[in-house]
């Protein structure tokens, strides 16, 4: 395989793309899931600019992040046997660090369906209990595919993309061990045989280019990172920041109805991410200026993986505790909606994800330290 690209401060960009992602994704989410009646900015706002284009940039710094980091590995590995206990390693810290916020939070959510639902948001058990199982079976997109437009999915709706992108975690590694060098081929199929045409809405449940973009990023040869990063160092801070704003107005406005019935819509969306993506690597304070609206996107970034799963709930139940109450302030569920999301994001990372993935790279330690004592070859953990 190719070298994986120099590493360096990459990280904060990349953190702070995620945070513009999720936050897309909750602004979208805004206008039905915690606003059910029309609203005039958001309206406004979202027949030019709407976010949920924010999906695919999360799946674009998915495929980059983890092609990056497992690739190398698997690249160094002599033997099939070898390659495969890698990929298991894998499997075991990917599973540490994702399955228990998920599964958490669809517990609450069926928690909050059978006590706290007298306004119904949280939708029907019967709904749910079906969600939970597909989600913890990590095939939320498929029934979503089968769902969306036709009968009531539940309030975990939100976990399709989480499912597509576990399938992901699954595909990418025994891909890389089956095709080996010829994975670049591979990636760039999947691309080409997707980015050209139009998906309806069921097809988009299992969209995967952006995806694929990310892996051909992070399999670009080191001199390819090299000669970008000279480059980006040389663009004029105002010319990239014009760049980079219209390609952020770009993702917006793809994802408006306007566009709706372009046959390259999807796969415009995936390419606006993946650029976006490769200029976030460079690390070059251009996508994102040293100061604090970087810092706070890095820490929004950080804890993206549970607002993702946290911020429908949030919304849900303060729609519920507004409907109790008697509250009719859109200002007044914003900011409840807000804090209650952030602050439950803070404490999953801290009391769920933090450990989990601390017991998983332990877990993983132990066995390949097991694995060594008999001979088999060197990992870096």
């Amino acid at each position: 395989m190719p070298p994986d690209p120099p590493a360096g401060r990459w990280l904060v960009e990349i953190q702070a793309l995620r945070g513009v992602a999720v936050l897309g994704v909750i602004l979208h989410h805004l206008h039905s899931d915690l606003f059910t009646r029309p609203h005039r900015m958001l309206d406004w706002l979202q027949a030019r600019l709407d976010y949920w284009t924010g999906v695919d940039l999360f799946f674009a710094i998915s495929g980059f992040v983890i092609a990056r980091s497992l690739l190398p590995t698997l690249a160094r590995c002599t033997g099939r046997a070898d390659a495969l206990f890698e990929v298991a390693i894998f499997w075991l810290r990917r599973g540490a660090r994702l399955l228990p916020s998920a599964w958490l939070w669809l517990a609450i959510i069926l928690l909050a369906t059978r006590a706290f639902n007298e306004g119904g948001f949280f939708g029907s058990m019967q709904a749910n209990l079906q969600a939970t199982l597909y989600g913890v079976l990590n095939l939320a997109n498929v029934r979503y595919s089968q769902v969306v437009m036709r009968y009531e999915y539940g309030a975990s709706f939100a976990w399709w993309s989480l499912s597509l992108e576990e399938q992901f975690y699954v595909f990418l590694p025994l891909a890389a061990v089956v095709a080996r060098r010829a994975l670049p081929f591979v990636s760039v199929v999947i691309v080409a045989s997707q980015v050209p045409f139009a998906r309806t809405i069921h097809e988009n449940m299992f969209r995967t280019d952006a995806i694929a973009l990310g892996v051909l990023l992070a399999m670009l040869p080191r001199p390819v990172w090299a000669r970008a990063g000279r480059i980006a160092a040389r663009v004029p801070k105002p010319a990239m920041a014009v760049l980079v704003l219209g390609l952020f107005a770009t993702l917006g406005a793809l994802g408006t109805e306007e566009w709706k019935l372009c046959r390259f819509r999807i796969g415009g969306i995936a390419l606006v991410s993946a650029t976006l993506v490769f200029l976030a690597a460079q690390d070059s304070g251009r996508v994102f200026a040293q100061g604090p609206a970087r810092r706070c996107l890095a820490w929004i970034g950080t804890r993206s993986y549970a607002l993702y799963l946290i911020h429908v709930p949030a919304m849900f139940a303060v729609r519920e505790l507004c409907f109790r109450l008697g509250w009719a302030n859109d200002y007044l569920q914003l900011a409840a909606a807000s804090g209650l999301m952030f602050v439950l994001a803070d404490l999953n990372l801290r009391w769920v994800e933090q450990p989990a993935r601390g017991y998983g790279y332990r877990l993983a330690g132990r066995l390949v330290r097991r694995r060594h004592t008999r001979g088999a070859c060197a990992h870096a953990v």
